[in-house]
C-alpha cells in the first residue's frame, strides 16, 4: 500500500465533543530539559493537581515509553528525533481524545520540538522549560548516567557528549535553582488556567 491510496476516514465524533463530555480544553504540556531537571517530578506532581481537579489527564513519561512504544530505539541523533516523532504523534492522538496532555522528555533538539509544536492547533502546545544548570543536575545524578557518560559508558549522553538546544520561547520557563517543585507545579497551574481560559477545578 503507498502513501497514494491513503487518505484521512472522517470521523463522526469530534475532538470538541469529547472535550466538551470532560468539561475541560485538551493540550499538551511539553516539559523539556537536561536530564536530571527535574521533568518528570514536576510533570508528576502537575498531573496529581490537575486528577485532584477533575481533569482527565495523562502523562507520557521518556523512560517508561522506551520500556515499550520505543523500545526499538537508541541514542544517536536519528533515534531521538524519532523518539520525539513517536511521542508527538500519540500526543496529538490523546489530545484529539479531549485529554489534557502531560510528556516529560529531554527532546533536546530545537527541530524536533517544533516539529511537534506544529501537530497542534494554536495554543494546544505549551513548552515547558525545565531549566536547570548542568553541574546541579549533575551533581543531583539519581540514576548515575552522567558518572556512566563521564566515564565513556554511555555515548550521546545530552550535556556531555551530545548537545541541549535551549528553547528560546517557551511558554514557561521553570528555574529550579530558584522555586520549589510546589512553586513550579503551581506555575504550570495558573499559566494553564490563563491559556485555556477555564480555571483547572471542579465544575
Amino acid at each position: 500500500m503507498t502513501e497514494n491510496n491513503l487518505h484521512p476516514q472522517p470521523l463522526a465524533v469530534t475532538q470538541a465533543a469529547r472535550a466538551a463530555l470532560k468539561s475541560q480544553t485538551p493540550c499538551v504540556l511539553w516539559f523539556t530539559g537536561i536530564s536530571g531537571a527535574g521533568k518528570s517530578t514536576i510533570a508528576n506532581l502537575v498531573e496529581q493537581k490537575l486528577l485532584a481537579a477533575g481533569r482527565h489527564t495523562y502523562l507520557l513519561d521518556g523512560d517508561n515509553i522506551r520500556h515499550g512504544l520505543n523500545r526499538d530505539l537508541g541514542f544517536s541523533d536519528h533515534d531521538r528525533a524519532e523518539n520525539i516523532r513517536r511521542i508527538a504523534e500519540v500526543a496529538k492522538l490523546m489530545t484529539d481524545a479531549g485529554l489534557i496532555v502531560l510528556t516529560a522528555f529531554i527532546s533536546p533538539f530545537r527541530k524536533e520540538r517544533e516539529m511537534a509544536r506544529a501537530l497542534f492547533a494554536p495554543g494546544e502546545f505549551i513548552e515547558i522549560h525545565v531549566d536547570t544548570p548542568l553541574g546541579v543536575a549533575e551533581k543531583h545524578d539519581p540514576k548515575g548516567l552522567y558518572k556512566k557518560a563521564r566515564q565513556g559508558l554511555l555515548k550521546n549522553f545530552t550535556g556531555i557528549d551530545s548537545p541541549y538546544e535551549v528553547p528560546e520561547r517557551p511558554e514557561i520557563h521553570l528555574k529550579t535553582t530558584t522555586g520549589s517543585v510546589e512553586n513550579m507545579a503551581e506555575q504550570v497551574m495558573r499559566h494553564l488556567a490563563r491559556q485555556t481560559k477555564q480555571p483547572p477545578c471542579n465544575d
